[in-house]
């Protein structure tokens, strides 16, 4: 069977799919332990709220009539509206429902965005997605119809007291000229956890006015839900932005929601979109948030109870990590949001695909650090010296897990 020069591309494999596999072997294998996929946590106050509100909906029969009806291509009106009036309300934006469209997810959504502005032009010429630093979201990687639509850069390192480092920007680097469609950059950061300050973000944003291209920014993990983010920063949108969110990191990743607020032009070319691949967003997520917004109740779970579960749970698995590997040359990326920690083994003799593989073999499943670095011109040590943690398994597995990870890299070290 001969496929398509789009079918041969999205029939590779990549990092993506490589972890979503894991991911889902993982949940059949008896005794894995899954440190690697975005998974949320499943929180028991959440679970108990879940069943609770979808009970009320069920008596009511809203539901129902979620399961049972199409949505426009934009997505569910009432949800939108409420959501337009309540971001208006709360930050003063200039938004209405003509700037918010829905996708099947946030990763169906990037991909329109990015291939609404990359890749071949009508010119004929051949545009890029600029990634401000990398490592960024693995899921980016394959995005593109076509090949090479991203560009990115080295990070400052700042390093930290107590074993911690930081990311910055470094713009001194940037480079933006004609070939450059957008700028792109998730805050909080999957994979790091990194958080772009409030500076970062102007700057960015002012070199994207400057050279008329947008401001994309991944806030799946942020401001004002699910609020997984631990630093006093402020929420940015304008209509030179694209702010894209997520329904998934509430705990929902089933229901498959995602957000983008966006100017009104580029919020009806993602709605044309939707409706020629999938003639309509899902609907269940969106009546779900919807009685969230209706009951104040969206805000009120992201601070209360969200934001700091996920907090404590990164500072106590923090003092885990760093109990179980002493060594120097181990550092952690500043947790400020999201739901991983980002590790990093400086002079690491072997790559962090082959420690990936070592783990794997034991039942413990990270992810390399290899596939974040989208975009690179070239080779960078650091790349591989890396890995991608999730800390939200329960308190014994995680003990276990990081043992584990901690045996094979001391092994490593000293196997030089």
């Amino acid at each position: 069977m001969k496929f398509s020069t789009f079918g041969e591309k999205f029939n590779r494999n990549s990092g993506i799919t490589q972890l979503m596999g894991d991911l889902n072997d993982g949940l059949r294998t008896p005794g894995a332990i899954m440190l690697g996929g975005g998974n949320p946590a499943a929180i028991p106050e959440m679970l108990t709220y879940f069943q609770s509100i979808s009970e009320e909906m069920l008596q009511d029969g809203s539901l129902i009539a979620g399961m049972t009806n199409y949505d426009g291509p934009q997505g569910k009106d009432a949800f939108i509206e409420q959501l337009a009036a309540l971001l208006k309300a709360r930050y003063g934006w200039n938004i209405s429902s003509k700037n918010i469209s829905l996708s099947n997810g946030s990763q169906s959504g990037f991909f329109s965005l990015f291939n609404l502005f990359a890749g071949h032009q009508p010119d004929g010429s051949h545009k890029k997605i600029l990634l401000p630093l990398a490592p960024e979201y693995i899921g980016y990687g394959d995005a593109g119809i076509d090949d090479d639509i991203f560009v990115s850069y080295h990070p400052e390192i700042e390093y930290l007291e107590n074993g911690l480092f930081k990311y910055h920007v470094d713009f001194e680097q940037l480079h933006i000229d004609e070939s450059v469609a957008a700028i792109c950059a998730s805050r909080p950061t999957n994979p790091t956890g990194n958080v772009l300050t409030d500076e970062e973000i102007h700057k960015l944003d002012q070199l994207a006015r400057d050279n008329n291209i947008p401001l994309i920014i991944d806030n799946a993990y942020g401001l004002p839900f699910p609020n997984i983010i631990f630093e006093e920063v402020e929420p940015f949108w304008n209509e030179n932005t694209i702010l894209c969110m997520s329904l998934s990191k509430l705990g929902l990743p089933g229901l498959r929601c995602g957000i983008t607020i966006a100017s009104e032009e580029v919020t009806q070319a993602l709605t044309s979109m939707s409706g020629i691949i999938n003639l309509a967003p899902g609907s269940m997520g969106p009546a779900l948030a919807l009685r969230m917004l209706e009951k104040n109740d969206l805000l009120r779970v992201s601070e209360t109870i969200i934001k700091p579960f996920y907090h404590q749970k990164s500072l106590h698995t923090i003092e885990m990590l760093q109990q179980a590997l002493p060594d120097p040359r181990f550092r952690i990326h500043k947790p400020e949001g999201a739901i991983f920690l980002w590790l990093w083994f400086d002079e690491l003799p072997i790559t962090t695909m082959e420690l990936y593989q070592r783990l794997k073999a034991r039942g413990v499943l990270i992810v390399p650090g290899e596939y974040f670095f989208i975009g690179q011109k070239e080779e960078w040590d650091h790349a591989h010296q890396c890995l991608r943690m999730n800390y939200v398994q329960d308190e014994e597995k995680m003990r276990e897990g990081i043992r584990i990870i901690a045996e094979e890299v001391n092994n490593a070290y000293k196997n030089v």
